[in-house]
């Protein structure tokens, strides 16, 4: 990889990708996002990974330590909490105007330590889990928040909501996720019927071959398209494969999602290989919105962007 771009590209691929193991199904109170009353205006809430977190009563001082996790506590209802986030949280716009502390690598904890926040929220499947201890060794609560699918997206919602006391917006922006995965599945899923759903190849990085598995949330974006990731057997939620596999699963349509200005050159390489089927069928599809790997509500709009794409390659001639 060109050293310039893996500076700017890499940080957001490791953070947005979920290159890590899929963390284990959240006990059941975990669902419900339930909340108990503590000692002295503390209380007990259940975060994404099931775990109890003490923390103190809303409203709350909030550091975000992911853009996901931003997004999410704006569509919460809780962006007046968030005191400090981390770069690429551009999403809602509000969001852009919080004060920045470092980035998916590394945070300023003296500058965290100095904000005085009441709880730190954090992905558990990214970042830099040396700082969040040297967090947890402060004293300060760490609530992890994670959406490895786009079933979660609501019930994620839900459990911020009750975490910072904005439980009707949550609700309501929850319910409005539903509506639309709802939606997208009847337009595009539904829409294929008994048809075969072409297999799909999708690409998040070129040098080495970086595709996703079937437990990431690209995978499910797919399968509301009407479509199959063609590695989706695959554990692992960012394998990398190579050429030779690529061409013994030979995929209806190759998908290369990477950073703006990058993917032609992507399909570029691919036309090198004119025996596979997409690239014979001249099926090959540049996608470069960012928020397909953004685990917040707005992958969405991008999951709806994607479909709309997939449909025209499938329906052409």
């Amino acid at each position: 990889m060109i050293a310039r771009r893996m500076t700017r590209a890499v940080p957001r691929l490791r953070l947005n990708l979920a290159l890590l193991a899929v963390c284990a199904a959240v006990a059941a109170c975990a669902a419900a996002g339930t909340s108990r009353a503590g000692p002295a205006g503390e209380r007990t809430v259940t975060d994404d990974s099931g775990r109890v977190v003490a923390v103190a009563a809303p409203p709350l001082r909030i550091v975000s330590l992911s853009p996901g996790g931003t997004e999410m506590l704006f569509a919460a209802g809780a962006g007046h909490e968030v005191v400090a986030t981390v770069e690429y949280s551009d999403v809602p716009p509000e969001a852009k105007r919080v004060a920045r502390i470092g980035d998916a690598v590394s945070i300023d904890l003296e500058r965290l330590v100095r904000l005085h926040p009441d709880v730190v929220v954090a992905w558990p499947s990214g970042g830099n889990p040396a700082q969040r201890e040297k967090i947890a060794r402060l004293a300060i609560p760490v609530y992890e928040q994670q959406t490895q699918r786009l079933a979660d997206l609501a019930p994620s919602i839900r459990r911020l909501g009750v975490l910072t006391g904005t439980e009707p917006q949550a609700e309501a922006a929850a319910r409005a996720i539903e509506a639309r995965l709802a939606a997208l599945e009847r337009t595009y899923a539904g829409a294929a019927g008994g048809t075969r759903h072409p297999s799909v190849l999708l690409e998040v990085w070129n040098r080495p071959i970086y595709t996703v598995g079937g437990q990431h949330l690209m995978t499910d974006a797919l399968e509301l398209c009407g479509a199959r990731n063609v590695f989706a057997d695959l554990p692992e939620a960012g394998p990398v494969v190579d050429i030779e596999a690529v061409m013994a699963r030979d995929p209806d349509i190759i998908i290369a999602a990477g950073p703006p200005g990058e993917s032609a050159g992507w399909l570029a390489d691919w036309r090198r290989f004119g025996t596979l089927r997409a690239v014979r069928d001249g099926r090959l599809l540049a996608f470069e919105d960012q928020a397909l790997s953004r685990l917040g509500p707005s992958v969405l709009d991008a999951t709806e962007a994607l479909c709309r794409a997939i449909a025209r390659l499938r329906d052409r001639p």
